[in-house]
């Protein structure tokens, strides 16, 4: 496992060696006014890997991948997607990743197969193409019944799914996914779940942010942790545990303190308050 502070280099563990790398930062640094949000963060993400990236809430994930993704300038540092610089090269770069961000806007008065024509459109591929692969992911994401109702109409689940599949119509090297289960059902989970490890299993990468510990640790090969802006640990996933569970090492890596026999004596006692039909008159 890689364990180190901000500022060092994140030096290759054994389970990385020899394998190419798909995303790599190097003390990316981001400042909001008084308040550091991303402290120097050295990201690996080795090529073909199903790679996590959590911690606890405020620790800079989402900062993390929205510099990395080219939706937010870095103050300092670099980051590089298949070794081109992001932000040396944007238009090289988005042509190269798909971006499902936390809180994704979607064109709502198109219809999810309008809204897939247009995406693809955009990015130049010929529309009978388009088309072919729309129906593909509509039929896969299970989306085909509702293909032609407006997106504005879809629930949370369907909107991840069509906006997963708006990510994967032009066929990305990397998939950049922003807590892409939250709010979602099982059922659509699973669709997700399945799409997901199709697309890494022909050697394509996916890096996504989640706080739900069981999913990472069933999914992930590869897992990176950040606290407080910093990358605290990274590597294989069973390095990463180190013979815990996930949700243990996190716990441990972040420095959680157990505080709940503290305070909240009155949580639960059943008993009547003592201000409870008082007066001050």
């Amino acid at each position: 496992m890689t364990h180190f502070a901000a500022g060092d280099g994140a030096p290759a563990s054994a389970g990385q060696a020899g394998r190419a790398e798909a995303v790599r930062t190097r003390g990316l640094f981001k400042r909001f006014g008084q308040q550091v949000a991303v402290a120097g963060v050295d990201l690996v993400v080795p090529r073909g890997s199903f790679a996590g990236l959590v911690g606890p809430n405020g620790a800079g994930k989402t900062t993390t991948l929205s510099m990395i993704t080219g939706l937010l300038r870095p103050d300092a540092g670099s980051a590089e997607v298949g070794g081109v610089n992001v932000w040396r090269d944007p238009v090289v770069i988005k042509a190269q990743i798909g971006v499902l961000p936390e809180g994704l806007r979607l064109f709502e008065r198109l219809s999810g197969r309008e809204l897939l024509m247009y995406n693809g459109q955009l990015r130049g591929i010929p529309k009978d193409e388009v088309a072919r692969r729309a129906e593909e992911l509509l039929k896969v994401m299970d989306l085909t019944g509702s293909a032609d109702k407006l997106v504005v109409d879809y629930s949370t689940g369907m909107r991840k799914k069509i906006g997963l599949a708006a990510a994967l119509l032009h066929n990305p090297a990397v998939l950049f996914l922003d807590e892409p289960f939250e709010g979602v059902d099982p059922i659509s989970a699973n669709t997700l779940v399945e799409v997901l490890q199709r697309y890494t299993a022909s050697g394509s990468t996916v890096v996504f942010s989640s706080h739900v510990m069981e999913l990472v640790e069933r999914l992930c090969d590869w897992v990176s942790v950040m606290n407080l802006g910093r990358i605290v640990a990274q590597g294989p996933i069973g390095e990463v545990r180190g013979g815990q569970t996930l949700n243990e090492a996190l716990l441990h890596l972040v420095g959680a303190r157990e505080n709940g026999e503290e305070g909240l004596a009155w949580l639960g006692s059943g008993e009547e308050p003592t201000w409870r039909g008082s007066s001050s008159g």
